[in-house]
């Protein structure tokens, strides 16, 4: 069985990208000639330059706060943050697979036992019902620039040709299969892989993502370079961008959610969701804490869906939550046969570290999705919100205020949207709409200076007023339906 070409036209079907290099890249080979300080420094005064006409604008609305304090206030909350999260994330970001620690960060680090200069890794996955996809995923974990990695597929009951894919593939390469006769979800199907997994570094990834050769080990060598991080995640972009306005949307969305927000969580070894396209963490991080994953319960009935903010919640947590959890599963093997201290991880990302992952291409799908997400947004609530305020003013910030964006959506939308055209309030819902469409703008502008350059920026306007004016409404009806829990990965 030969591996498939699905590769996005920007990398090689080993996964390799081409050598043409983006702007962003360009200029920071220039800027590497010169000397550390004045790269900081021609860094910092070329962001603030560029977000000058958000700091003009949020200079000209604090004055009239008080007189609309609902509009203005949630207005001029939103554009510094906004300016606060470009800045940290294009002036203090590192990636920490290509930079050494920093100095203040090597303080209180001791605790860390560092991994050794060549840990061993397993690669784990679950997969239900993906035979269109499956094929390609497991080619490229197989086909990194890691040796000896162990990769565990689990095969979750698919009712599909999934199982036949599965055994092919198995004998053609070195891939361990594990067949699951009744559906357990996928929490459950990882933690029964990670029953043999043997690596010092756990990876995971998703069944419809397809990796870079060296997207595994670079974050490896992240782990080995930071003892103090106990996860990090990779960088994620839509695999079939070209199928439709909605994927190309995506894929624009992709690009800022990490390399933006990602790398603003990171400055403060924060990072609140490690996600699923690709999440390598540290074995003693989290294998105390895999059966309360898998058996996590919330408004008392299991909550299955594998929520990756769940995950990397135990990692950010348990110095605080971490001896209760071990406690009421203490009956566990993974609790029983091996305790690990709970410490101070920290969560980061690897911007070099790419893997791309098919996204819905159509909006009822996108829909099941979006509101997959936003029941793991309100779950992770209860659990992260609960500590994150203990992690520092910066990551407790960050976490705080996206909660305040994303639940006050609803209520924003039914004002600007639907009350102020009923009163005649054109004017107010015209302000609205300019401020998602000028937010949108800057977004789009990160992407085209900072991925690949192209004409594709201007989706992410399509992205911003889908959000504010469809998804926003999302959110009342995961509330309401947040005990319905199905897994389901289709994209189409």
């Amino acid at each position: 069985m030969r591996p498939p070409s699905v590769f996005p036209p920007a990398v090689t079907t080993s996964g390799t990208p081409y050598p043409r290099r983006s702007r962003e890249e360009r200029i920071r080979a220039r800027l590497r000639r010169l000397d550390h300080g004045i790269q900081h420094g021609i860094r910092r005064v070329a962001t603030l330059v560029l977000l000058f006409p958000l700091l003009l604008l949020l200079g000209s609305a604090i004055p009239y706060v008080l007189q609309a304090p609902l509009l203005l206030g949630y207005g001029c909350l939103v554009l510094a943050s906004t300016i606060v999260i470009f800045y940290l994330a294009y002036t203090r970001y590192a990636d920490p697979a290509v930079h050494p620690p920093r100095a203040h960060r090597r303080r209180g680090t001791d605790l860390f036992v560092p991994l050794p200069a060549q840990p061993t890794v397993s690669f784990l996955v679950a997969v239900r019902n993906e035979e269109s996809g499956i094929e390609a995923c497991v080619h490229s974990m197989v086909a990194g620039d890691l040796d000896g990695v162990q990769v565990i597929v689990v095969d979750d009951a698919s009712t599909d040709g999934t199982p036949d894919i599965l055994r092919e593939l198995a004998r053609e390469l070195p891939i361990e299969v594990l067949f699951l006769e009744e559906n357990v979800g996928k929490k459950r199907a990882l933690v029964r892989a990670m029953e043999r997994a043997k690596g010092e570094v756990i990876a995971f990834t998703d069944s419809d993502c397809v990796l870079a050769a060296d997207a595994l080990s670079r974050c490896v060598t992240a782990l080995v370079r930071h003892p103090e991080l106990g996860a990090v995640s990779g960088h994620a972009r839509a695999l079939n961008a070209e199928q439709s306005i909605l994927s190309r949307a995506q894929d624009v969305w992709y690009e800022g959610q990490f390399r933006v927000i990602k790398a603003a969580e990171s400055v403060f070894g924060a990072v609140a969701c490690v996600s699923g396209p690709l999440a390598v963490f540290r074995r003693d991080a989290i294998y105390n804490y895999l059966p309360a994953w898998a058996e996590d319960r919330f408004l008392g009935a299991e909550f299955r869906f594998a929520t990756d903010r769940q995950l990397t919640g135990y990692v950010l947590g348990q110095r605080y939550r971490g001896r209760d959890l071990k406690r009421r599963h203490a009956d566990s093997p993974f609790v029983r046969d091996v305790d690990y201290p709970e410490l101070a991880w920290r969560t980061s990302y690897v911007r070099s570290a790419r893997v791309w992952t098919t996204v819905p291409d159509r909006l009822r799908p996108f829909l099941r999705q979006q509101i997959r997400w936003k029941k793991s947004f309100i779950r992770n609530i209860f659990f992260t919100g609960t500590f994150i305020w203990r992690r520092g003013a910066g990551a407790a910030a960050l976490y705080y205020v996206h909660v305040l964006w994303v639940l006050a959506a609803p209520v924003l939308v039914i004002r600007h949207l639907l009350w102020a055209p009923l009163n005649g309030l054109w004017l107010v819902t015209w302000l609205y709409l300019s401020g998602v469409v000028i937010k949108g703008f800057f977004w789009g502008m990160a992407f085209k200076f900072g991925a690949d350059g192209s004409s594709r920026w201007r989706y992410r306007l399509v992205m911003s007023l889908l959000s504010s004016v469809l998804l926003s409404w999302l959110l009342p009806y995961a509330a309401v339906t947040i005990r319905r829990t199905t897994w389901f990965r289709g994209a189409s």
